[in-house]
């Protein structure tokens, strides 16, 4: 039987072009090479940078939003300091049993879907994008906030577009790809780690003596206050403050949701990376609200009670009699603004790998799960930072109003996690040995996490906290409203499918042309085997009857975030594209044409046809292109199957044409079930 495969091979000539595009987000990478899967992915320090920058840089503000809220009960803030650290340490054992076991990736949503069903995981998923959202927004806003305390007031209304310019900065670097952006911000990240930690120990040590005077005072005012305030009151006040620092806490599941850019073993790394990241927040959270006690820290008016508590710290700190409070103070103070913009990095880095992990269940559009030449979701960088934008400019970059709106949703997710797990241990104790302490680690998790979670929503409601409620809500319903779309197209498409299977049964087999590149050649984009493809062909020998010899079927393999694994994911791709390359080839020898099969790999799947048409239409000069398009019926056309469907044929429609080459894009309708007949009405002749 005639059928050829012929090889991918690639147009060298067309490797030096170099656009703008590629000199600012970098040339193409090769998926067939395995190199670039271990080049892609983050060891576990990378990824306490790339990922841990988030809980960190809420050590800015977090601690002191708690202090202050404890007003005149400053005591209680090393009972505070002792709980938040278990908070952190809680939280992130609970998250290490996660990775266990859902060492893929996904976190929260892929947790609560699993584990709860598909409508809590839809709920987790938008949750967590909107935080992740608000992390951008937040992180950027505060850093702008931190740089402009050192310069003059006439320069404040450029604030606003530091922040943008940051944004569209970070956006630029994450198209570049993950790990380009992580190098970028490790000499901050470091720096911020190193002056914390040393002020920190310093603060300690100069006040060795007074730890157990302050301890001892700590549990006689705690007594004071019952005997002042009751247990209830008491309570309020701490657990107030205990919510106000919740920000603390965030960050802490990125680990879980950014599995699928560790490095192998990506269980092991990313409990790694949990453990680096628990003792550095819980350390330098912890510490800075301890020191507020032991220097005995006031507001001032204009500075963060960080800048106060550093000047406190150094003001003695002199070299041959020159004060080095000022200069240390300063760096540590722009450690602290520049590392608020790395945390926005958690943003991007986590919500597009949400957005990818949604898409692939058909929650959001699925280009969400499509990779750039540079093996980046770069509809997921672009979303989340066309969002934070958003964001800075409806709020003015207002952090006073962005706290308000942050830290809500991340609590929503952690609890469905915790217990979504929970429920696990508990439906496997009868084959699970150790299903007592998981259950009772997840469960201690979910409870600490719906604990902060009510008091959050509960004092930060009325403030504006319902505006991220009601985004929140919009979102699901968004997402609610797409799956349902593509949930009709699929069942038409099914239908189409179950249409045509009768002619190609009824088609009578013919013997095959044989070879003539000088032919008339039919040239047939498809992808994958399926209804479009088959009707497609079909069309071809009903609608030309006679005029085309050969028969030249082209398929590119998408490479979409679900395939960013390793080499074999690759090599299944490609098996699986020339399978059903080679099946459509069955069905054009039986059709009486001479049939060849061109195939290839790519994550732009335009890019790679432009390539693949051009090699073919050189190898067979008398070519006509055709493609195949789906025509819906009134209910499923409009807005949706605009915007969710792709339209790969018109895009390739003027380029060919461009080429001195033809495209006839051939309209397959999808429609639903036919409109029943009027009993008085006899159906009309064929």
């Amino acid at each position: 039987m005639p059928i050829e495969l012929v090889k991918d091979s690639r147009d060298e000539s067309n490797r030096g072009k170099r656009t703008l595009t590629k000199v600012l987000i970098g040339p193409a990478r090769d998926v067939r090479d395995p190199q670039t899967f271990h080049s892609l992915s983050l060891i576990a320090f990378l990824a306490w940078v790339g990922l841990g920058s988030d809980g960190l840089s809420s050590s800015c503000y977090g601690p002191e939003e708690a202090f202050l809220a404890l007003g005149s009960h400053q005591y209680l803030a090393v009972f505070l300091a002792l709980l938040m650290a278990l908070t952190v340490f809680i939280i992130s054992a609970s998250y290490s049993q996660t990775i266990d076991q859902f060492p893929t990736g996904g976190g929260g949503y892929l947790v609560a879907t699993k584990l709860l069903g598909t409508y809590p995981g839809l709920v987790s998923g938008c949750a967590l994008i909107v935080d992740y959202v608000l992390t951008v927004a937040i992180s950027i806003a505060s850093g702008a906030d931190a740089i402009f305390s050192f310069l003059p007031v006439a320069w404040l209304p450029y604030k606003f577009w530091l922040a943008f310019g940051v944004v569209v900065v970070m956006v630029a670097m994450n198209l570049r790809g993950v790990k380009e952006s992580v190098l970028a911000l490790v000499p901050i990240f470091l720096a911020f780690v190193g002056l914390h930690s040393i002020l920190i120990v310093y603060a300690f040590l100069s006040h060795a003596g007074d730890l157990p005077v302050i301890g001892r005072d700590a549990m006689q005012q705690a007594r004071q206050g019952f005997d002042t305030l009751g247990i209830v009151g008491l309570a309020i006040v701490f657990f107030r403050a205990y919510s106000m620092g919740a920000g603390t806490y965030t960050g802490i599941e990125a680990v879980s949701n950014g599995l699928p850019i560790l490095r192998e073993p990506r269980a092991v790394t990313g409990k790694r990376t949990m453990l680096y990241m628990a003792l550095s927040l819980a350390f330098i959270a912890g510490g800075i609200l301890v020191a507020y006690l032991l220097a005995g820290v006031e507001p001032q008016h204009g500075k963060t009670l960080n800048a106060v508590l550093f000047e406190r710290l150094t003001e003695h700190w002199t070299i041959g009699g020159l004060s080095l409070g000022m200069p240390i103070v300063t760096m540590t103070l722009l450690t602290e603004g520049a590392l608020l913009f790395v945390a926005a990095q958690t943003g991007f880095v986590g919500g597009p790998q949400v957005l990818a992990t949604m898409a692939t269940d058909r929650w959001v559009p699925r280009r969400f799960a499509n990779l750039s030449e540079r093996l980046v979701t770069q509809d997921g960088v672009v979303a989340m930072g066309l969002a934070a934008l958003l964001v800075l400019i409806g709020t003015r970059a207002s952090v006073r109003i962005l706290v308000i709106l942050y830290a809500i949703n991340v609590f929503v997710t952690f609890t469905l996690s915790q217990l979504g797990m929970s429920a696990l241990w508990w439906r496997e104790r009868a084959t699970q040995p150790q299903w007592i302490r998981k259950l009772l680690i997840n469960g201690v998790g979910c409870i600490f996490t719906a604990l902060i979670l009510f008091l959050t929503v509960t004092l930060k409601f009325d403030e504006g906290g319902w505006v991220t409620v009601a985004i929140t809500s919009a979102v699901v319903a968004f997402c609610y409203m797409v799956r349902r779309h593509y949930a009709k197209v699929s069942k038409a498409i099914e239908q189409l499918e179950a249409d045509v299977l009768p002619d190609i049964f009824a088609a009578k087999a013919k013997k095959p042309y044989a070879r003539d590149p000088r032919a008339p050649t039919a040239v047939l984009l498809v992808n994958g085997f399926n209804g479009l493809g088959l009707a497609t062909l079909l069309k071809i020998p009903r609608l030309f009857e006679g005029q085309f010899h050969n028969v030249v079927f082209i398929s590119v393999g998408e490479f979409d975030s679900s395939l960013l694994k390793g080499h074999d994911e690759v090599n299944q791709l490609e098996e699986q594209i020339n399978s059903d390359a080679l099946e459509y080839c069955q069905l054009a020898a039986d059709l009486g044409f001479h049939a060849e099969v061109k195939t290839g790999l790519g994550a732009d799947v335009v890019t790679e046809l432009r390539r693949l048409c051009l090699e073919v239409a050189e190898i067979f000069p008398n070519s006509v292109f055709f493609a195949g398009q789906l025509v819906f019926n009134e209910e499923l056309d409009g807005f949706f199957s605009r915007f969710l469907h792709n339209h790969t044929a018109f895009e390739l429609l003027r380029w060919l044409q461009l080429q001195g080459l033809s495209l006839v894009i051939l309209p397959v309708r999808v429609a639903g079930p036919p409109p029943r007949l009027s009993r008085n009405r006899a159906p009309s002749p064929a």
